[in-house]
Protein backbone atom coordinates (compact mmCIF):
# COMPACT_ATOMS: atom_id res chain seq x y z
CA UNK A 1 0.00 0.00 0.00
CA UNK A 2 1.60 3.36 -0.79
CA UNK A 3 2.23 6.08 1.68
CA UNK A 4 -0.08 8.51 0.22
CA UNK A 5 -2.82 5.59 0.41
CA UNK A 6 -2.45 5.47 4.15
CA UNK A 7 -2.30 8.70 4.74
CA UNK A 8 -5.61 9.25 2.47
CA UNK A 9 -8.11 7.18 4.85
CA UNK A 10 -6.32 8.20 8.54
CA UNK A 11 -6.66 11.88 7.10
CA UNK A 12 -10.16 11.06 5.66
CA UNK A 13 -10.47 9.39 9.64
CA UNK A 14 -9.39 12.33 11.28
CA UNK A 15 -12.04 14.51 9.07
CA UNK A 16 -15.16 12.20 9.43
CA UNK A 17 -14.51 13.04 13.77
CA UNK A 18 -14.56 16.74 13.14
CA UNK A 19 -17.52 18.37 14.23
CA UNK A 20 -17.75 20.08 10.76
CA UNK A 21 -20.38 18.46 8.38
CA UNK A 22 -18.39 19.74 5.35
CA UNK A 23 -15.46 17.78 6.57
CA UNK A 24 -17.60 14.92 7.44
CA UNK A 25 -19.31 14.66 4.34
CA UNK A 26 -15.75 15.07 2.38
CA UNK A 27 -14.42 12.16 4.67
CA UNK A 28 -17.46 9.98 3.92
CA UNK A 29 -17.54 10.42 -0.09
CA UNK A 30 -13.61 9.30 0.41
CA UNK A 31 -13.46 6.91 2.56
CA UNK A 32 -16.96 5.19 0.42
CA UNK A 33 -14.92 5.27 -2.84
CA UNK A 34 -11.71 3.61 -0.87
CA UNK A 35 -14.00 0.88 0.78
CA UNK A 36 -15.54 0.31 -2.52
CA UNK A 37 -12.84 -2.71 -2.58
CA UNK A 38 -11.44 -4.59 -0.30
CA UNK A 39 -8.65 -2.75 1.79
CA UNK A 40 -5.83 -3.68 3.83
CA UNK A 41 -6.26 -1.12 6.59
CA UNK A 42 -9.96 -1.99 7.83
CA UNK A 43 -8.79 -2.84 10.81
CA UNK A 44 -6.92 0.66 11.16
CA UNK A 45 -10.18 1.96 11.44
CA UNK A 46 -12.75 -0.76 12.87
CA UNK A 47 -12.26 0.13 16.44
CA UNK A 48 -12.52 3.89 15.52
CA UNK A 49 -15.84 3.29 13.49
CA UNK A 50 -17.56 1.03 16.46
CA UNK A 51 -16.63 4.04 18.87
CA UNK A 52 -17.92 6.83 16.52
CA UNK A 53 -21.23 4.30 16.42
CA UNK A 54 -21.80 4.54 20.03
CA UNK A 55 -20.42 7.82 20.99
CA UNK A 56 -20.54 10.18 17.83
CA UNK A 57 -23.47 12.77 16.90
CA UNK A 58 -25.92 11.20 14.36
CA UNK A 59 -23.81 12.27 11.21
CA UNK A 60 -20.58 10.32 12.51
CA UNK A 61 -22.74 7.38 13.53
CA UNK A 62 -24.65 7.04 10.10
CA UNK A 63 -21.47 7.58 8.10
CA UNK A 64 -19.38 4.61 10.83
CA UNK A 65 -22.63 2.15 10.50
CA UNK A 66 -22.20 2.37 6.33
CA UNK A 67 -18.55 2.29 6.26
CA UNK A 68 -18.08 -0.84 9.05
CA UNK A 69 -21.01 -2.57 6.38
CA UNK A 70 -18.79 -1.63 3.33
CA UNK A 71 -15.34 -3.40 5.33
CA UNK A 72 -17.16 -6.64 5.44
CA UNK A 73 -15.52 -7.60 2.80
CA UNK A 74 -12.19 -6.06 4.35
CA UNK A 75 -12.73 -8.75 7.19
CA UNK A 76 -10.50 -11.97 6.92
CA UNK A 77 -10.69 -12.05 10.85
CA UNK A 78 -14.97 -12.30 10.37
CA UNK A 79 -15.44 -9.67 13.49
CA UNK A 80 -18.04 -8.36 11.67
CA UNK A 81 -20.14 -11.48 12.98
CA UNK A 82 -19.70 -10.08 16.41
CA UNK A 83 -20.00 -7.06 15.84
CA UNK A 84 -22.93 -6.91 13.83
CA UNK A 85 -24.95 -6.55 17.00
CA UNK A 86 -23.61 -2.99 17.13
CA UNK A 87 -24.71 -2.32 13.87
CA UNK A 88 -28.10 -4.11 14.09
CA UNK A 89 -28.85 -1.82 17.55
CA UNK A 90 -27.46 1.21 15.07
CA UNK A 91 -30.73 0.51 12.80
CA UNK A 92 -33.51 1.01 16.30
CA UNK A 93 -31.36 4.94 16.47
CA UNK A 94 -32.99 8.12 17.82
CA UNK A 95 -32.57 9.83 14.58
CA UNK A 96 -33.91 7.75 12.08
CA UNK A 97 -32.34 9.13 9.37
CA UNK A 98 -29.60 7.31 10.69
CA UNK A 99 -30.76 4.38 11.77
CA UNK A 100 -32.25 3.92 7.63
CA UNK A 101 -28.74 4.79 6.29
CA UNK A 102 -27.17 1.62 8.29
CA UNK A 103 -30.12 -0.69 7.65
CA UNK A 104 -30.33 -0.19 3.79
CA UNK A 105 -26.49 -0.64 4.19
CA UNK A 106 -26.65 -4.36 6.08
CA UNK A 107 -26.70 -6.46 2.74
CA UNK A 108 -23.09 -5.87 2.38
CA UNK A 109 -22.43 -7.29 5.32
CA UNK A 110 -24.46 -10.54 4.30
CA UNK A 111 -22.59 -10.29 0.98
CA UNK A 112 -19.49 -10.99 2.37
CA UNK A 113 -20.13 -14.80 3.34
CA UNK A 114 -21.94 -17.35 4.80
CA UNK A 115 -21.37 -16.63 8.33
CA UNK A 116 -22.08 -13.04 8.05
CA UNK A 117 -25.23 -13.72 5.89
CA UNK A 118 -26.56 -15.86 8.79
CA UNK A 119 -26.10 -13.56 11.57
CA UNK A 120 -27.40 -10.11 9.35
CA UNK A 121 -30.64 -12.33 7.83
CA UNK A 122 -31.42 -13.51 11.71
CA UNK A 123 -30.86 -10.22 12.87
CA UNK A 124 -33.57 -8.71 10.31
CA UNK A 125 -35.96 -11.14 10.98
CA UNK A 126 -35.81 -10.33 14.56
CA UNK A 127 -35.68 -7.08 13.91
CA UNK A 128 -39.03 -7.06 11.67
CA UNK A 129 -40.85 -8.98 14.40
CA UNK A 130 -39.78 -6.43 17.32
CA UNK A 131 -40.58 -3.07 15.46
CA UNK A 132 -44.01 -2.99 15.85
CA UNK A 133 -44.98 -0.40 18.38
CA UNK A 134 -42.27 1.89 16.46
CA UNK A 135 -43.02 5.00 15.30
CA UNK A 136 -42.10 4.17 11.65
CA UNK A 137 -42.24 0.70 11.74
CA UNK A 138 -43.91 0.63 8.24
CA UNK A 139 -40.90 2.67 6.40
CA UNK A 140 -38.35 -0.50 8.71
CA UNK A 141 -40.65 -3.18 7.82
CA UNK A 142 -40.50 -2.02 3.87
CA UNK A 143 -36.48 -1.25 4.26
CA UNK A 144 -35.66 -4.88 6.01
CA UNK A 145 -37.63 -6.57 2.82
CA UNK A 146 -35.60 -4.45 0.64
CA UNK A 147 -32.40 -5.09 1.90
CA UNK A 148 -33.15 -9.07 2.27
CA UNK A 149 -34.26 -8.86 -1.28
CA UNK A 150 -30.79 -7.22 -2.10
CA UNK A 151 -29.06 -10.23 -0.10
CA UNK A 152 -31.97 -12.81 -1.95
CA UNK A 153 -30.46 -10.85 -4.88
CA UNK A 154 -27.10 -11.65 -4.92
CA UNK A 155 -27.05 -15.22 -3.35
CA UNK A 156 -30.56 -16.83 -4.45
CA UNK A 157 -32.03 -18.63 -1.59
CA UNK A 158 -35.33 -20.04 -1.54
CA UNK A 159 -35.00 -20.53 2.44
CA UNK A 160 -34.57 -16.52 2.52
CA UNK A 161 -37.47 -15.94 0.23
CA UNK A 162 -39.77 -17.88 2.28
CA UNK A 163 -38.79 -16.57 5.28
CA UNK A 164 -39.67 -12.90 4.12
CA UNK A 165 -42.82 -13.89 2.66
CA UNK A 166 -43.97 -15.26 6.28
CA UNK A 167 -42.88 -11.75 7.80
CA UNK A 168 -44.91 -10.25 5.48
CA UNK A 169 -47.90 -12.40 6.54
CA UNK A 170 -47.19 -10.62 10.27
CA UNK A 171 -48.53 -7.27 9.37
CA UNK A 172 -51.99 -7.00 9.78
CA UNK A 173 -52.93 -4.30 7.60
CA UNK A 174 -53.41 -5.51 3.90
CA UNK A 175 -52.36 -1.98 2.88
CA UNK A 176 -48.95 -2.36 4.41
CA UNK A 177 -48.63 -6.31 3.44
CA UNK A 178 -48.96 -4.94 -0.03
CA UNK A 179 -46.17 -2.33 -0.05
CA UNK A 180 -43.73 -4.61 1.70
CA UNK A 181 -44.54 -7.67 -0.91
CA UNK A 182 -43.61 -5.00 -3.74
CA UNK A 183 -39.92 -5.14 -2.75
CA UNK A 184 -40.09 -8.72 -4.18
CA UNK A 185 -41.97 -8.06 -7.61
CA UNK A 186 -39.97 -9.40 -10.16
CA UNK A 187 -37.76 -11.66 -8.04
CA UNK A 188 -37.31 -15.49 -9.59
CA UNK A 189 -39.14 -17.73 -7.49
Amino acid sequence: MSKSAVLDWRASMDELKSSNKESQDQAFLSLSEMTKQPVAWAYGVWDDLLCLISEGDNRQRSIAGQLLCNLAQSDPEKRIVKDAAVLLGLTKDERFVTARHCLLSLWKVANAGPRQRNVIVDGLVRRFKECANEKNCTLVRYDIQCTLRRIDDLTPDPQLRSAAEELIQLEEDPKYKKKYATAWRGASS
